[in-house]
């Protein structure tokens, strides 16, 4: 039996079109089969992230070594944390707003060069030897605040620099950027500190500087709301993320998995007093996590997670035993090696989460949601070292870690409970903006 044919089926133009959504298939498909490192205005956008990551690295080895060297107290060491977790949890209602109402590569580039000017002093006041501990807690402060207005708003460029079907990749590949500078940076850090304090602290202020450039002539695609300033926008951000299940179990089993499990603040302890190492020892340290992180970043760029709720639920369960294991380590090896395995599980869940936060956020409210997420979620790692500094001062740094180990796995365990449809989350790019 033969069927009646459509009279458009031999029609010029409808055959056109058909050849040009075909030709546009193709083009889609090609451009998200090509690698993110093709993609001119992310690898300039790569290039920002890389130089102000390993900045941030360098100087947070010196700071860190700086004020246990001179106080002894691995209180002092969680207090840093606070003191870079303050500035954000007091402009929570100026961050979000202003990075939705005005030029978001604009408040990046200042935001970077306020925390170029924050490095510049402690150069300064190294230099002349009249550094004290107070003055590095004022001066970490005032990095705190460009760190506040540049990680949440430097997120959200991201949307408007590529396609939606690379932005998993794009981010993977902006954690690469992240991750590599963490390798980089401590050992770096670590190793020109014993050169100098003041030869760190200049190259980190000279990186900033440059990202700052390099942000500031980006061309971005991303629309700019002109909503005001007020406390309501911000609170509209919030009840956004209420109403998003996907989103709030995200931020909620990250935040609380990093606030108990985060023991990077008490690594100079372990570097001097445990492992008998000097500032390179803390350099390795630091940059362990971060060669499992990019390791793991550069196969998540060229592959699409599957059951990424299962995966992310995963990796943060990975991230307390890993933990467990190295509270209780003696061995610098398996301590390096933990630390490692400990990056790449994060990385996982870092990508899973960002991945989605940006998806079904609406561009308008890109710059509050990720505002709020930076506190709730990038603040965990401050407040995380603040909880183990304070831990360690009461009950000794092995058992400040350990508890923050176990924590995490009880986290995980809860959160499951708590939100299911999280963890039953399969395709990253179906998540686009309210689709399920």
């Amino acid at each position: 039996m033969q069927h009646a044919r459509s009279p458009l089926a031999h029609h010029p133009r409808h055959h056109d079109r058909r050849l040009h959504a075909g030709r546009q298939g193709t083009m889609t498909a090609a451009r998200t089969a090509g690698s993110i490192y093709r993609h001119r205005p992310f690898v300039r956008y790569w290039v920002a992230r890389t130089a102000a990551s390993l900045a941030f690295q360098m100087q947070a080895v010196a700071v860190g070594w700086q004020v246990y060297a001179l106080t002894g107290n691995p209180l002092d060491l969680g207090l840093i944390g606070l003191s870079l977790f303050l500035p954000s949890l007091l402009l929570l209602f100026v961050i979000g707003p202003a990075a939705d109402r005005y030029n978001r590569k604009t408040i990046v580039s200042m935001a970077q060069a306020i925390e170029g000017i924050a490095v510049a002093t402690l150069l300064v006041g190294t230099a002349g030897g009249w550094l004290t501990r107070e003055l590095i807690f004022a001066t970490i402060f005032l990095l705190g605040v460009g760190r506040a207005f540049e990680a949440p708003t430097v997120a959200s460029l991201l949307p408007g620099i590529v396609p939606p079907e690379l932005l998993s990749r794009a981010v993977a590949g902006a954690s690469s950027a992240t991750q590599a500078a963490f390798i980089i940076g401590p050992a770096l850090g670590g190793v020109l500190y014993l050169v100098s304090p003041s030869l760190v602290y200049g190259l980190c202020c000279g990186l900033f500087l440059t990202s700052s450039i390099l942000i500031a002539s980006l061309a971005t695609t991303a629309p700019v709301s002109r909503a005001p300033l007020s406390m309501t926008a911000v609170f509209t951000a919030i009840r956004f993320i209420r109403r998003e299940p996907l989103i709030l179990g995200a931020i909620t089993l990250d935040l609380f998995a990093v606030l108990l499990g985060g023991a990077m603040a008490l690594l100079p302890v372990y570097a001097r007093d445990v492992f008998h190492a000097g500032p390179w020892g803390l350099g390795l340290l630091r940059t362990a996590p971060a060669v499992g992180a990019l390791l793991m970043s550069i196969v998540l760029t060229r592959w699409h997670i599957q059951r990424a709720g299962r995966v992310m639920f995963a990796g943060v369960a990975m991230f307390g035993i890993t933990t467990t294991v190295f509270a209780l380590s003696t061995s610098f090896v398996l301590s390096l090696a933990m630390l490692a395995i400990l990056g790449a599980a994060d990385m996982v869940s870092i990508v899973v989460r960002q991945t989605l936060v940006q998806l079904r956020t609406p561009d308008e409210m890109r710059g509050r949601v990720s505002a709020v997420n930076s506190l709730f979620v990038g603040t965990s790692n401050q407040l995380g070292d603040f909880r183990a500094g304070v831990s360690a001062a009461l009950f000794g740094t092995v058992s400040a870690v350990l508890i923050g180990g176990v924590g995490a796995l009880f986290v995980a365990g809860i959160c499951v409970k708590l939100f299911p449809d999280l963890f039953k989350v399969d395709r990253l790019d179906e998540q686009r903006n309210g689709t399920r």
